[in-house]
């Protein structure tokens, strides 16, 4: 078990965070998990870990929409001194609707959360990193972010700055030995599909060559994997769990 090495995982109390957060559980990381609104959810997942997988796990709260709550974020995690050994980036937001529709509000907050966030916990991770010449980053992208998205541009265009914040970090940062890497899901059960109905969620699985959804553990195999000695030769990538749908 890693005593004083740490892997904060953003967004942790939804389907995928929390089955990421299972996963490097398992791997024997101790976890910082961060959520906005769903507390309860947060704490009952550090308590099962904890118990589960013998490891320590401490829970931090704030609204990455906000950048004074992502700073005061961040003050709390130097002020406890964490040692932070792998950042997984995995909280995200999603609208839907024509992109001229879109108010500006709703589309800083898009942005904010999927994109500037994550720039800002790579920036308060990496300066330790670079010290240690050790390190790992996983952003949880999407495969919209690769191909665009009719009436979802906001967020195709925050996951695509995203997987070109990957690929940038990866090159800048690799001589430090640290390894940057992004995983983008295609269409998974979790809560951004809730607002589909039946009929809709049927053509995304006639749409996905392996003909079903995919689970959130997939995504968190992936970046388990990404997380692991087995992938130490791996940066820069962004890694498609999709079933084939962008093929």
């Amino acid at each position: 078990m890693r005593e004083e090495k740490w892997a904060l995982v953003s967004g942790a109390s939804g389907a995928i965070g929390s089955a990421i957060a299972q996963s490097l559980a398992l791997a024997g990381y101790n976890l910082l998990l961060h959520y906005h609104l769903a507390s309860e959810a947060a704490s009952h997942l550090a308590d099962r870990l904890e118990k589960d997988c013998q490891i320590r796990v401490d829970v931090v709260q704030a609204d990455l929409s906000q950048p004074q709550e992502v700073e005061r974020l961040l003050a709390e995690l130097s002020e406890k001194r964490y040692e932070i050994e792998l950042l997984v980036n995995n909280a995200g937001i999603s609208e839907w609707g024509l992109f001229t529709d879109i108010s500006a509000e709703r589309y800083r907050e898009v942005m904010e959360v999927n994109f500037s966030a994550a720039a800002r916990l790579c920036q308060y991770v990496l300066p330790g990193m670079v010290q240690r010449k050790q390190g790992n980053i996983i952003n949880i992208a999407s495969i919209w972010g690769l191909r665009g998205a009719s009436c979802e541009t906001v967020y195709a265009a925050s996951k695509a700055a995203l997987v070109s914040l990957t690929k940038s970090l990866a090159k800048e940062y690799g001589p430090s030995g640290i390894r940057v890497n992004s995983v983008a899901p295609g269409v998974i059960q979790s809560e951004m599909m809730a607002g589909f109905s039946k009929e809709e969620l049927a053509v995304l699985e006639d749409e996905t060559p392996l003909g079903r959804l995919g689970r959130p553990e997939e995504v968190a195999a992936a970046v388990a994997f990404l997380a692991s000695d087995a992938a130490s030769f791996i940066s820069g990538i962004c890694l498609l769990v999709d079933g084939g749908f962008i093929a």
